[in-house]
């Protein structure tokens, strides 16, 4: 049936009361395969009863099966994972039979719902403290470690370590220079090395200084001497 535009859709509200241990499987082919159906359903948990429910209206050449799981979540996964699933080349049709539970299967029901809910709230919780300690845990060390490189007043221990290292280093100095005759020009023609190979190569490298200094300086004067071109091409 076809809904209207202006008419709402259907809501269907699912709670926990519309889960079960028992099960319907509908549409199993009318071959005497109870024992396959039960071995199939039984991968999934435990099965305390299979049996076919003869008083069931159902489809000709099909057959329609009770089942009967020791847990409800065993319940669940088996109609999850086989419902409209192929069976000896029919779809099962795998539907909750809560009509068959008793007041102590509701309460047992309703009990292990509790149970499972409050563990997944404390796990949610227990992740959600163990994220926030480890952010405090970074942010505390990442603010330690920039507080120690951009503190703009040191600590009197590093002020103290500074000092002293800068004394000794000005008693080094003063010590490596005791007795050193200030520095003083040195002429060109001077010999100051100790090693007469030294003094000669200072003199050879003084000679081409010359040289290159003085070609340069006849460069610029030759520059300097000629006359711009003058053009006598006609224009047109």
């Amino acid at each position: 049936m076809v809904r209207d535009r202006d008419e709402p859709p259907a809501v269907r509200v699912y709670t926990v009361c519309d889960e079960s241990r028992y099960l319907i499987v509908r549409n199993v082919p009318a071959l005497g395969c109870g024992d396959d159906l039960s071995r199939l359903f039984g991968s999934y948990g435990e099965i305390e009863e299979c049996k076919p429910m003869d008083a069931e209206d159902c489809d000709p050449f099909t057959d329609v099966y009770w089942i009967k799981f020791s847990q409800v979540s065993n319940a669940r996964f088996a109609k999850r994972k086989l419902d409209e699933s192929v069976f000896l080349g029919n779809l099962l049709k795998v539907s909750y039979a809560p009509q068959f539970e008793s007041v102590l299967d509701v309460k047992e029901k309703l009990e292990g719902r509790t149970k499972e809910v409050l563990g997944r709230i404390k796990s949610a919780n227990v992740r959600t403290e163990g994220s926030k300690s480890q952010i405090s845990s970074n942010s505390n060390i990442i603010g330690s470690s920039c507080q120690h490189w951009l503190d703009p007043a040191p600590s009197a221990s590093s002020n103290s370590e500074l000092q002293g290292r800068q004394r000794e280093y000005a008693r080094g100095g003063q010590i490596s220079h005791v007795g050193d005759a200030p520095l003083s020009h040195v002429s060109s023609n001077k010999e100051y090395f100790p090693t007469p190979s030294m003094n000669e190569t200072v003199r050879l490298v003084r000679e081409k200084l010359d040289k290159i200094q003085s070609r340069s300086g006849n460069t610029d004067t030759a520059s300097a001497s000629k006359r711009a071109k003058v053009d006598n091409r006609r224009r047109i």
